[in-house]
Protein backbone atom coordinates (compact mmCIF):
# COMPACT_ATOMS: atom_id res chain seq x y z
CA UNK A 1 0.00 0.00 0.00
CA UNK A 2 1.69 3.03 -1.28
CA UNK A 3 2.58 5.77 1.15
CA UNK A 4 2.25 9.46 0.26
CA UNK A 5 5.47 9.44 -1.76
CA UNK A 6 5.16 6.18 -3.71
CA UNK A 7 7.99 4.87 -5.85
CA UNK A 8 7.36 4.32 -9.55
CA UNK A 9 6.29 0.86 -10.73
CA UNK A 10 4.82 -0.07 -7.37
CA UNK A 11 1.20 -0.39 -6.28
CA UNK A 12 -0.54 0.34 -3.04
CA UNK A 13 -1.85 -3.15 -2.86
CA UNK A 14 -2.60 -6.14 -5.01
CA UNK A 15 -5.47 -8.36 -4.12
CA UNK A 16 -4.81 -12.08 -4.52
CA UNK A 17 -6.53 -13.65 -7.52
CA UNK A 18 -7.29 -16.71 -5.36
CA UNK A 19 -8.48 -16.96 -1.79
CA UNK A 20 -5.93 -17.91 0.91
CA UNK A 21 -7.67 -21.26 1.33
CA UNK A 22 -7.38 -22.09 -2.37
CA UNK A 23 -3.75 -21.00 -2.46
CA UNK A 24 -2.91 -23.06 0.63
CA UNK A 25 -4.65 -26.15 -0.78
CA UNK A 26 -2.75 -25.86 -4.07
CA UNK A 27 0.58 -25.61 -2.27
CA UNK A 28 -0.16 -28.49 0.06
CA UNK A 29 -1.01 -30.59 -3.00
CA UNK A 30 2.28 -29.61 -4.65
CA UNK A 31 4.20 -30.44 -1.47
CA UNK A 32 2.53 -33.85 -1.26
CA UNK A 33 3.44 -34.58 -4.89
CA UNK A 34 7.08 -33.58 -4.34
CA UNK A 35 7.39 -35.63 -1.13
CA UNK A 36 5.85 -38.66 -2.86
CA UNK A 37 8.33 -38.18 -5.71
CA UNK A 38 11.28 -38.19 -3.29
CA UNK A 39 9.81 -41.23 -1.54
CA UNK A 40 9.55 -43.07 -4.85
CA UNK A 41 13.13 -42.16 -5.78
CA UNK A 42 14.49 -43.48 -2.49
CA UNK A 43 12.34 -46.62 -2.61
CA UNK A 44 13.51 -47.63 -6.08
CA UNK A 45 17.10 -46.87 -5.09
CA UNK A 46 16.87 -48.34 -1.58
CA UNK A 47 19.79 -50.71 -2.29
CA UNK A 48 22.05 -47.66 -2.22
CA UNK A 49 20.99 -46.78 1.34
CA UNK A 50 22.34 -48.21 4.59
CA UNK A 51 20.63 -48.25 7.98
CA UNK A 52 23.33 -47.81 10.64
CA UNK A 53 21.06 -49.36 13.28
CA UNK A 54 20.01 -52.76 11.92
CA UNK A 55 21.41 -52.79 8.40
CA UNK A 56 17.98 -53.31 6.76
CA UNK A 57 15.97 -50.82 4.71
CA UNK A 58 12.20 -51.22 5.04
CA UNK A 59 9.44 -49.03 3.58
CA UNK A 60 9.15 -47.31 6.96
CA UNK A 61 12.85 -46.57 6.87
CA UNK A 62 12.50 -45.06 3.39
CA UNK A 63 9.52 -42.95 4.52
CA UNK A 64 11.51 -41.78 7.57
CA UNK A 65 14.58 -41.00 5.47
CA UNK A 66 12.41 -39.06 3.00
CA UNK A 67 10.92 -36.95 5.81
CA UNK A 68 14.24 -36.01 7.40
CA UNK A 69 15.89 -35.43 4.03
CA UNK A 70 13.33 -32.98 2.62
CA UNK A 71 13.10 -31.09 5.94
CA UNK A 72 16.71 -31.24 7.20
CA UNK A 73 20.08 -32.65 6.12
CA UNK A 74 19.43 -35.95 7.89
CA UNK A 75 20.59 -37.43 11.20
CA UNK A 76 23.19 -39.87 9.90
CA UNK A 77 21.34 -43.05 10.93
CA UNK A 78 20.41 -43.79 7.30
CA UNK A 79 22.90 -42.72 4.65
CA UNK A 80 23.47 -43.18 0.91
CA UNK A 81 26.51 -45.42 0.44
CA UNK A 82 26.72 -46.09 -3.31
CA UNK A 83 27.92 -43.64 -5.91
CA UNK A 84 24.57 -43.79 -7.70
CA UNK A 85 22.64 -43.09 -4.51
CA UNK A 86 24.78 -40.06 -3.77
CA UNK A 87 24.36 -38.75 -7.34
CA UNK A 88 20.59 -39.24 -7.08
CA UNK A 89 20.55 -37.33 -3.79
CA UNK A 90 22.70 -34.56 -5.27
CA UNK A 91 21.06 -34.14 -8.68
CA UNK A 92 17.43 -35.00 -7.93
CA UNK A 93 16.60 -34.86 -4.24
CA UNK A 94 18.53 -31.69 -3.33
CA UNK A 95 16.76 -29.48 -5.95
CA UNK A 96 13.40 -30.87 -4.82
CA UNK A 97 14.33 -30.08 -1.21
CA UNK A 98 15.12 -26.48 -2.20
CA UNK A 99 11.79 -26.17 -4.02
CA UNK A 100 9.95 -27.47 -0.95
CA UNK A 101 11.68 -24.91 1.26
CA UNK A 102 10.87 -22.13 -1.21
CA UNK A 103 7.21 -23.19 -1.08
CA UNK A 104 7.28 -23.05 2.72
CA UNK A 105 8.93 -19.63 2.75
CA UNK A 106 6.67 -18.25 0.01
CA UNK A 107 3.56 -19.44 1.80
CA UNK A 108 4.71 -17.94 5.07
CA UNK A 109 5.43 -14.63 3.32
CA UNK A 110 2.14 -14.43 1.43
CA UNK A 111 -0.12 -15.62 4.25
CA UNK A 112 1.58 -13.90 7.16
CA UNK A 113 4.35 -11.41 6.45
CA UNK A 114 2.91 -9.80 3.30
CA UNK A 115 -0.50 -9.27 4.88
CA UNK A 116 1.12 -7.80 7.99
CA UNK A 117 3.21 -5.44 5.85
CA UNK A 118 0.16 -4.42 3.81
CA UNK A 119 -1.79 -3.79 6.99
CA UNK A 120 1.02 -1.60 8.31
CA UNK A 121 1.30 0.37 5.09
CA UNK A 122 -2.46 0.86 4.92
CA UNK A 123 -2.49 2.16 8.49
CA UNK A 124 0.32 4.60 7.70
CA UNK A 125 -1.49 5.71 4.57
CA UNK A 126 -4.74 6.39 6.40
CA UNK A 127 -2.86 8.32 9.09
CA UNK A 128 -1.09 10.63 6.64
CA UNK A 129 -3.60 11.23 3.82
CA UNK A 130 -5.58 14.41 4.40
CA UNK A 131 -7.25 16.66 1.83
CA UNK A 132 -6.36 14.34 -1.03
CA UNK A 133 -8.08 13.75 -4.35
CA UNK A 134 -9.67 10.37 -5.11
CA UNK A 135 -10.11 9.47 -8.78
CA UNK A 136 -12.40 6.48 -9.34
CA UNK A 137 -11.52 4.96 -12.69
CA UNK A 138 -8.24 5.59 -14.51
CA UNK A 139 -9.40 5.51 -18.10
CA UNK A 140 -8.92 8.39 -20.53
CA UNK A 141 -11.07 10.80 -18.47
CA UNK A 142 -9.54 9.79 -15.15
CA UNK A 143 -5.99 10.07 -16.47
CA UNK A 144 -6.67 13.51 -17.98
CA UNK A 145 -8.33 14.67 -14.75
CA UNK A 146 -5.34 13.55 -12.69
CA UNK A 147 -2.86 15.29 -14.99
CA UNK A 148 -4.85 18.52 -14.97
CA UNK A 149 -5.27 18.43 -11.18
CA UNK A 150 -1.50 18.09 -10.77
CA UNK A 151 -0.92 20.89 -13.29
CA UNK A 152 -3.21 23.10 -11.20
CA UNK A 153 -1.17 22.54 -8.06
CA UNK A 154 -2.27 19.23 -6.50
CA UNK A 155 0.83 17.22 -5.49
CA UNK A 156 0.99 13.83 -7.25
CA UNK A 157 1.31 12.15 -3.86
CA UNK A 158 -2.12 13.58 -2.95
CA UNK A 159 -3.82 11.94 -5.92
CA UNK A 160 -5.24 8.50 -5.13
CA UNK A 161 -6.43 6.38 -8.05
CA UNK A 162 -9.02 3.68 -7.32
CA UNK A 163 -9.40 1.16 -10.13
CA UNK A 164 -10.06 -2.56 -10.66
CA UNK A 165 -7.32 -2.85 -13.30
CA UNK A 166 -3.81 -3.40 -11.90
CA UNK A 167 -2.28 -2.42 -15.24
CA UNK A 168 -3.85 1.03 -15.04
CA UNK A 169 -2.65 1.35 -11.46
CA UNK A 170 0.89 0.59 -12.61
CA UNK A 171 0.61 3.48 -15.08
CA UNK A 172 -0.72 5.74 -12.34
CA UNK A 173 2.16 4.76 -10.05
CA UNK A 174 4.69 5.75 -12.71
CA UNK A 175 3.27 9.27 -12.56
CA UNK A 176 3.71 9.35 -8.78
CA UNK A 177 0.06 8.82 -7.85
CA UNK A 178 -1.14 6.45 -5.16
CA UNK A 179 -2.75 3.36 -6.68
CA UNK A 180 -5.41 1.34 -4.90
CA UNK A 181 -6.84 -1.83 -6.40
CA UNK A 182 -10.53 -1.74 -5.61
CA UNK A 183 -14.07 -0.96 -6.68
CA UNK A 184 -15.60 2.52 -6.29
CA UNK A 185 -18.98 0.97 -5.49
CA UNK A 186 -17.64 -0.95 -2.46
CA UNK A 187 -17.71 0.80 0.91
CA UNK A 188 -14.58 -0.91 2.24
CA UNK A 189 -12.48 0.11 -0.77
CA UNK A 190 -13.61 3.72 -0.43
CA UNK A 191 -12.84 3.65 3.29
CA UNK A 192 -9.38 2.25 2.49
CA UNK A 193 -8.95 5.20 0.14
CA UNK A 194 -9.56 7.60 3.05
CA UNK A 195 -12.92 8.90 1.87
CA UNK A 196 -13.56 10.51 5.26
CA UNK A 197 -10.58 12.87 4.85
CA UNK A 198 -10.66 13.43 1.07
CA UNK A 199 -11.09 16.87 -0.46
CA UNK A 200 -12.92 15.64 -3.55
CA UNK A 201 -13.90 12.50 -5.42
CA UNK A 202 -13.86 12.37 -9.21
CA UNK A 203 -15.94 9.50 -10.57
CA UNK A 204 -14.82 8.61 -14.09
CA UNK A 205 -16.38 5.19 -14.58
CA UNK A 206 -17.27 3.87 -18.05
CA UNK A 207 -20.85 2.88 -17.10
CA UNK A 208 -23.51 5.27 -15.82
CA UNK A 209 -25.16 2.63 -13.62
CA UNK A 210 -21.85 2.05 -11.83
CA UNK A 211 -21.38 5.82 -11.55
CA UNK A 212 -24.78 6.25 -9.87
CA UNK A 213 -23.99 3.47 -7.40
CA UNK A 214 -20.55 4.96 -6.73
CA UNK A 215 -22.04 8.40 -5.97
CA UNK A 216 -24.58 6.84 -3.61
CA UNK A 217 -21.85 4.87 -1.85
CA UNK A 218 -19.62 7.93 -1.49
CA UNK A 219 -22.51 9.97 -0.10
CA UNK A 220 -23.35 7.18 2.35
CA UNK A 221 -19.80 7.40 3.73
CA UNK A 222 -19.27 11.17 3.58
CA UNK A 223 -21.71 14.06 3.31
CA UNK A 224 -19.03 16.74 3.13
CA UNK A 225 -16.69 15.52 0.39
CA UNK A 226 -17.17 17.18 -2.99
CA UNK A 227 -18.28 14.68 -5.66
CA UNK A 228 -17.77 15.31 -9.38
CA UNK A 229 -19.16 12.68 -11.72
CA UNK A 230 -18.77 12.04 -15.44
CA UNK A 231 -21.89 10.80 -17.24
CA UNK A 232 -22.21 9.24 -20.68
CA UNK A 233 -25.97 9.51 -21.30
CA UNK A 234 -27.88 12.76 -20.86
CA UNK A 235 -30.92 10.95 -19.44
CA UNK A 236 -28.85 9.78 -16.47
CA UNK A 237 -27.83 13.29 -15.37
CA UNK A 238 -30.89 13.69 -13.15
CA UNK A 239 -30.26 10.31 -11.50
CA UNK A 240 -26.66 11.20 -10.66
CA UNK A 241 -27.76 14.61 -9.39
CA UNK A 242 -30.36 12.95 -7.15
CA UNK A 243 -27.70 10.53 -5.93
CA UNK A 244 -25.78 13.48 -4.51
CA UNK A 245 -23.16 14.63 -7.03
CA UNK A 246 -22.06 18.25 -6.60
CA UNK A 247 -21.09 18.64 -10.25
CA UNK A 248 -21.88 16.55 -13.32
CA UNK A 249 -19.83 16.54 -16.50
CA UNK A 250 -21.25 15.12 -19.74
CA UNK A 251 -18.32 14.82 -22.17
CA UNK A 252 -20.54 13.72 -25.04
CA UNK A 253 -22.72 16.85 -24.72
CA UNK A 254 -19.76 19.21 -24.42
CA UNK A 255 -18.05 17.70 -27.45
CA UNK A 256 -21.32 17.88 -29.39
CA UNK A 257 -21.73 21.57 -28.63
CA UNK A 258 -18.18 22.34 -29.71
CA UNK A 259 -18.54 20.33 -32.90
CA UNK A 260 -21.74 22.20 -33.80
CA UNK A 261 -20.07 25.56 -33.09
CA UNK A 262 -17.12 24.56 -35.25
CA UNK A 263 -19.42 24.32 -38.28
CA UNK A 264 -19.47 28.12 -38.47
CA UNK A 265 -16.35 29.05 -36.52
CA UNK A 266 -12.73 28.03 -36.68
CA UNK A 267 -11.67 29.44 -33.32
CA UNK A 268 -14.39 28.83 -30.66
CA UNK A 269 -13.33 25.29 -29.84
CA UNK A 270 -9.66 26.32 -29.64
CA UNK A 271 -10.51 29.17 -27.27
CA UNK A 272 -12.64 26.94 -25.03
CA UNK A 273 -9.83 24.39 -24.91
CA UNK A 274 -7.35 27.14 -24.03
CA UNK A 275 -9.70 28.44 -21.34
CA UNK A 276 -10.04 25.04 -19.69
CA UNK A 277 -6.39 23.98 -19.67
CA UNK A 278 -3.98 24.95 -16.93
CA UNK A 279 -1.27 25.70 -19.49
CA UNK A 280 -3.46 27.95 -21.65
CA UNK A 281 -2.97 31.65 -22.18
CA UNK A 282 -6.05 32.51 -20.11
CA UNK A 283 -7.92 30.66 -17.38
CA UNK A 284 -11.42 30.67 -15.92
CA UNK A 285 -11.53 30.85 -12.13
CA UNK A 286 -14.24 31.02 -9.49
CA UNK A 287 -13.60 33.29 -6.52
CA UNK A 288 -15.56 35.03 -3.77
CA UNK A 289 -16.30 38.74 -4.02
CA UNK A 290 -13.75 40.90 -2.22
CA UNK A 291 -14.36 44.16 -0.35
CA UNK A 292 -13.16 46.13 -3.39
CA UNK A 293 -15.63 44.27 -5.65
CA UNK A 294 -18.74 44.89 -3.53
CA UNK A 295 -20.97 47.68 -4.83
CA UNK A 296 -19.43 47.74 -8.30
CA UNK A 297 -20.96 46.41 -11.55
CA UNK A 298 -19.37 43.31 -13.00
CA UNK A 299 -18.12 45.21 -16.06
CA UNK A 300 -16.01 47.57 -13.94
CA UNK A 301 -14.14 44.90 -12.01
CA UNK A 302 -10.61 44.10 -13.16
CA UNK A 303 -8.00 43.22 -14.08
CA UNK A 304 -9.76 40.11 -15.39
CA UNK A 305 -13.12 39.87 -17.10
CA UNK A 306 -16.09 38.93 -14.87
CA UNK A 307 -18.47 36.90 -17.05
CA UNK A 308 -20.84 35.53 -14.42
CA UNK A 309 -21.74 35.84 -10.79
CA UNK A 310 -23.62 33.44 -8.55
CA UNK A 311 -25.94 34.84 -5.87
CA UNK A 312 -28.03 32.60 -3.62
CA UNK A 313 -27.68 29.76 -6.12
CA UNK A 314 -28.81 31.92 -9.08
CA UNK A 315 -26.58 32.71 -12.05
CA UNK A 316 -26.42 36.34 -13.17
CA UNK A 317 -24.94 37.42 -16.49
CA UNK A 318 -23.10 40.66 -17.24
CA UNK A 319 -26.08 41.88 -19.34
CA UNK A 320 -28.65 41.87 -16.50
CA UNK A 321 -28.52 45.57 -15.53
CA UNK A 322 -28.64 46.41 -11.81
CA UNK A 323 -28.46 42.75 -10.81
CA UNK A 324 -24.84 42.78 -11.92
CA UNK A 325 -23.83 45.03 -9.01
CA UNK A 326 -21.74 42.78 -6.77
CA UNK A 327 -22.98 42.07 -3.26
CA UNK A 328 -21.36 40.45 -0.26
CA UNK A 329 -21.38 36.65 -0.53
CA UNK A 330 -21.42 36.58 -4.35
CA UNK A 331 -19.20 34.15 -6.23
CA UNK A 332 -17.53 35.55 -9.34
CA UNK A 333 -16.49 33.71 -12.50
CA UNK A 334 -13.50 35.53 -13.89
CA UNK A 335 -11.44 35.10 -17.05
CA UNK A 336 -7.90 36.21 -16.40
CA UNK A 337 -4.48 35.81 -18.02
CA UNK A 338 -2.33 32.96 -16.80
CA UNK A 339 0.25 34.04 -14.28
Amino acid sequence: MKIPSPRPSTRLFVRASRSPGQMLLARITLLAVLVMLVLAIFWFDRDGLRDQIDGEISFGDVAYFTAVTVSTVGYGDIVPVTRRARLVDTLLVTPIRLVIWLIFLGTAYELVLQRWLESRRMSRLQETLRGHLIICGYGHSGEAAAQEAVARGTPPSSVLVLDIDSGRLAQAAKRGYIGLLGNATHEQDLQDAGIGHAQAVLICLPRDDAAVLAVLTVRQLSRSVRVICSVAEEENIKLIRQAGADAIIAPSLVSGYLMADSMRSSHISDYIDDLMRSDGRVCLIERPATDTDIGRPMREIGPGLIVHLIRDGQRIGFWEGERTIVQAGDQLLEIKPQA
